[in-house]
């Protein structure tokens, strides 16, 4: 089975890379999977099939907030008519996104894999989500899978480590717009304000004792506390998500430094909208895509300038 992921600091285009990448017939096109399950990635426990499985099938406390607030990403796109449909907050963590991303009856795939990753045997956290995603590649037919989550640069150190097999896409963006983007989206508002309180006052909200005491300006910040007003401060100052930027893309670039993989291709999304087929035709010769200029060609009509498409709607 052919393994790569994507790192990315999010909102640069990976999602519209992802995208693309699905219409390659023998590819799995993982989505927000290592998201879903963090802080996992980092995690060396070993865990039996079925303590996996329940991890993969419980909500994330993160996503659960958001469906609380009345502001979850768009990138969820679980069926009005599924079977969590009227308790979103109750949602597994691998439906919200990954299983919604690979098939029009995410219900049903889940079904499947509940009956076959509690067989996996005791290992590693991270040979726990390989043979996830190559069950899911198996279970659709496709030959090699390419994870991509929004972010990931966060645990590019860990990746890498876990990952040694993979090949690796780096993908960025230009700061600035990267910022202006996280500012308007809920899942990275959250991601800035964790970020800073760990810096400011080495606490994570979401990852507090039970009746643990935390500082007063921590206090609102804590998951049963926290308010869509609270959320959306966060993004009136777009320079805090430069600040994410520096500190995100710092990371990956030491990770990188420190620990190279087997194969990297770095792109920019600046490059993919200039030249999409040259782009992505590169991007297909290095996933070895079985035509990657038929591939490039049939998908790069989707890669438009957003910029662009603001100033044909004004």
């Amino acid at each position: 089975m052919d393994r790569a992921i994507i790192l990315s600091n999010g909102r640069c285009g990976s999602t519209l890379l992802s995208d693309l990448i699905v219409e390659e017939p023998e590819t799995c096109s993982v989505q927000e999977f290592f998201t879903s399950i963090a802080p996992w990635p980092r995690s060396q426990a070993v865990l039996t099939g079925a303590e996996y499985w329940a991890m993969l099938a419980s909500p994330k406390t993160e996503l659960a907030v958001l469906f609380r607030l009345g502001v979850p990403p768009k990138e969820v796109r679980y069926p009005p008519t599924g079977r969590w449909a009227d308790d979103m907050m109750s949602l597994p963590r691998v439906l919200a996104i990954t299983l919604c991303k690979l098939t029009d009856d995410p219900d049903a795939l889940f079904d499947a894999l509940a009956e076959r990753v509690p067989g996996f045997p005791a290992q590693s956290v991270p040979r726990h989500h390989e043979a996830f995603m190559d069950l899911l590649a198996t279970m659709l037919g496709r030959k090699r899978w390419v994870e991509r989550s929004g972010g990931s640069t966060q645990w590019a150190t860990s990746l890498l480590a876990d990952h040694p097999g993979a090949k690796f896409v780096y993908l960025t963006r230009n700061w600035a717009d990267t910022a202006k983007s996280m500012s308007r989206h809920s899942s990275f508002q959250l991601v800035q304000m964790r970020v800073e309180t760990q810096a400011r006052y080495g606490i994570d909200p979401f990852d507090l004792e039970p009746g643990a005491s935390v500082p007063a300006a921590v206090e609102p910040f804590r998951p049963e506390k926290l308010t869509v007003e609270a959320l959306r401060e966060r993004g009136a100052d777009v320079k805090r998500y430069v600040s994410l930027c520096a500190f995100l893309s710092s990371k990956a670039e030491q990770a990188l430094t420190d620990d190279p993989p087997r194969e990297l291709l770095r792109m920019r999304y600046e490059d993919l909208l200039q030249d999409p087929v040259g782009e992505l035709t590169g991007l297909g010769h290095f996933l070895d895509f079985a035509d990657p200029a038929g591939w490039a060609e049939r998908v790069a009509p989707r890669v438009v300038d957003p910029t662009r498409q603001s100033v044909a709607a004004s």
